[in-house]
């Protein structure tokens, strides 16, 4: 017997990727997904791709999964692509200590964020 197919977590129409582990804050992330939501898909690639933010490299990885994935796996039209939705959030946190002045320590956080891409197929108008 085979394994049940589980069912699709976006529409028929639609592609997802998510980068789990990207360094840097949930909110600095954030700016950079904000560039790209709503715009189709080659003009995104090319705002990432000349953007001087320090983690749009990640987000330009994400967006070409999720095309790749839409033309390869879900037969979609490439040109025709959106991205529909970049949602970020918080992934783990490494704690690491910092040595201080006269004995004492300080905690320093290094955050890490994830980010979930979802591109759709559009009609031409």
């Amino acid at each position: 017997m085979s394994k049940p197919v589980a069912p699709r977590r976006v529409g028929d129409k639609e592609a997802l990727a998510v980068g789990n582990t990207i360094r840097g804050s949930a909110r600095k992330l954030n700016l950079v997904a904000g560039l790209i939501r709503g715009k189709k898909v080659e003009q995104a690639l090319n705002i990432l791709k000349f953007s001087p933010k320090g983690m749009s490299e990640d987000v330009y990885k994400v967006l070409a999964s999720a095309v790749a994935n839409a033309e390869n796996n879900h037969n979609l039209d490439v040109d025709a692509l959106v991205v529909a939705e970049a949602s970020v959030g918080k992934s783990i946190s490494m704690k690491r200590f910092a040595t201080r002045a006269r004995g004492r320590s300080s905690r320093i956080v290094k955050p890490f964020s994830r980010i979930r891409v979802v591109v759709r197929e559009q009609e031409e108008a």
